[in-house]
C-alpha cells in the first residue's frame, strides 16, 4: 500500500484545513486508517483512527470535538477534516494503513505510512 497525504499548508488559529491521504496498491477497504502527527522536537504522536468500514472512528482527547476522520472506499481515499485549529496543532501529519485491527493508536501497529504533510496554525 502507498499513501500519499496532501491538503497541508498555512492557516490562522480557529481556521480550518481537510488533509487527504491518496491510498494505492493493495486492497484500500481491507485496511484500518489512523493520522498522526509529529511537531518539531515532539515524538510523533496518535490523532485519530478509523475501521475498514466508516462505523468506527476514535479520537486523540487534544483534538477530540474538532477533528473528523472519514474515508471513502470508492476512491481509496481518508480524510481529516480539522476544525477549529489551534497553534499546538502545527506539525507533520501523518496517515498510517494497519490489516492488525482497528482503533490502534501505537506507531508499531501500522504497516504503512505516508510522506507526511506540513500543517502550520499561526496565532
Amino acid at each position: 500500500v502507498q499513501l500519499v497525504e496532501s491538503g497541508g499548508g498555512l492557516v490562522q488559529a480557529g481556521g480550518s484545513l481537510r488533509l487527504s491521504c491518496a491510498a494505492s496498491g493493495r486492497a484500500f477497504s481491507r485496511y484500518a486508517m489512523g493520522w498522526f502527527r509529529q511537531a518539531p522536537g515532539k515524538e510523533r504522536e496518535f490523532v485519530a483512527a478509523i475501521s475498514w468500514s466508516v462505523d468506527n472512528t476514535y479520537y486523540a482527547d487534544s483534538v477530540k470535538g474538532r477533528f473528523t476522520i472519514s474515508r471513502d472506499n470508492d476512491k481509496n481515499t481518508v480524510y481529516l477534516q480539522m476544525n477549529s485549529l489551534k497553534p499546538e496543532d502545527t506539525a507533520v501529519y501523518y496517515c498510517a494503513a494497519t490489516g492488525r485491527g482497528y482503533g490502534l493508536t501505537r506507531l508499531g501497529q501500522y504497516d504503512y505510512w505516508g510522506q507526511g504533510t506540513q500543517v502550520t496554525v499561526s496565532s
